[in-house]
């Protein structure tokens, strides 16, 4: 079975992190992955976006015309994308930046306010970190050791940055713990 997720947010917000650190964890986790980013030619303040499929067989294509899963880090990314996820898919929205929720009833909405829980362990750009531990942690798409193996080889050589990011990881994975999963 192949899983496909959507990254979506403004260029700066980490999206493009978010998706290269997932497709990583997979192949860690000795699975088949891709990794397709996609930005505006601004790229910071512009908009963002990246499929990441994940799976036990061959991937045919890197393109989620119905992902399982959606990741906004803000408004217009979940505004613009909800209606791309499959029914019965999950979306995960930043409340931090996100007021809205959506309005399709055929998809679970998971509510983590990133850049809130970003500042109490870290700063609030590792509000990336948070929502992708909190996807990993509500699917299991990828383990858990996998996904803070991939950080730690991919910010090898900047410790802070790294530990900052573990640190971020870690709490979006409680956030879902304590939330009941």
């Amino acid at each position: 079975m192949v899983i496909k997720t959507f990254f979506a947010g403004f260029g700066g917000q980490g999206v493009l992190s978010m998706g290269y650190t997932l497709a990583y964890a997979g192949m860690l986790d000795d699975k088949h992955v891709t990794y397709f980013p996609s930005y505006g030619a601004e790229v910071r303040g512009g908009t963002a976006n990246c499929t990441v499929a994940v799976g036990d067989e061959e991937i045919a294509s890197p393109i989620a015309s119905e992902p399982e899963y959606i990741v906004a880090l803000n408004l217009p990314s979940m505004l613009k994308f909800e209606n791309w996820a499959s029914p019965g898919g999950v979306i995960f929205i930043n409340t931090s930046l996100i007021e809205d929720r959506p309005t399709r009833v055929d998809i679970e909405v998971v509510e983590v306010p990133a850049n809130q829980l970003a500042n109490e362990v870290a700063n609030e750009r590792s509000a990336n970190m948070i929502l992708l531990g909190a996807l990993a942690a509500k699917t299991g798409l990828v383990s858990a050791k996998a996904m803070k193996a991939a950080l730690s080889s991919i910010f090898e050589k900047k410790k802070k940055v790294r530990d900052l990011n573990l640190r971020a990881l870690e709490r979006g994975i409680e956030f879902i713990k304590k939330a009941g999963g």
